[in-house]
């Protein structure tokens, strides 16, 4: 039985890679296309009034927050991705945690690609603009980071049990490991 959950340990981690490095690839994919044909080119209209391609330098962070700090932005982003990474490790092998697994390969997914952009560029490629709600131009990354926070927060909220969660108290991890 320990081998079965070694194997299923080892078999998730190895599908969070693949999600993450796929969805990564697709990422600066999208971001490579954006700069080879939006970059010094008037916006390029898919639906008019609702949504546009257009090529923009973040320097920031979320909103254009934060510009030009470029090494705090990398140093928030590898602190929050190791946190990340330290609770995908620490989910209970047990298959009703597989969407989190997923959901936190999506943001580390996200996460990545934007701190690549940072380290290659000293600035993120954005290229989505919703005209209609005059919305922040956003690149594939950040939808990764919102749509997989809003499918943790669902899930937290509404589907998983407190006793689900125990995993996440410390305290109580400690107390067992005493007895």
């Amino acid at each position: 039985m320990s081998n079965q959950k070694e194997y299923n340990r080892t078999f998730m981690l190895i599908m969070d890679t693949v999600i993450a490095a796929v969805l990564l690839a697709f990422d600066q994919f999208t971001k490579y296309l954006a700069i080879i044909h939006l970059k010094d080119n008037p916006a390029y209209i898919l639906i008019d009034g609702v949504l546009e391609l257009q090529y923009l330098e973040n320097r920031g962070s979320a909103f254009g927050m934060l510009k030009n700090q470029k090494v705090f932005l990398l140093f928030v982003g590898a602190v929050f991705l190791l946190v990340l990474l330290f609770f995908l490790f620490k989910l209970p092998r047990q298959k009703k945690f597989n969407s989190v697994h997923i959901l936190f390969s999506v943001i580390i997914a996200g996460g990545l690609g934007n701190m690549i952009d940072r380290l290659r560029f000293d600035y993120v490629v954005d290229f989505i603009f919703f005209v209609l709600i005059d919305y922040p131009i956003f690149n594939v990354a950040d939808i990764y980071i919102v749509l997989a926070t809003i499918g943790l927060f669902i899930l937290f909220l509404f589907v998983f049990k407190e006793k689900d969660l125990e995993f996440l108290n410390f305290k109580q991890n400690r107390y067992r490991e005493m007895k």
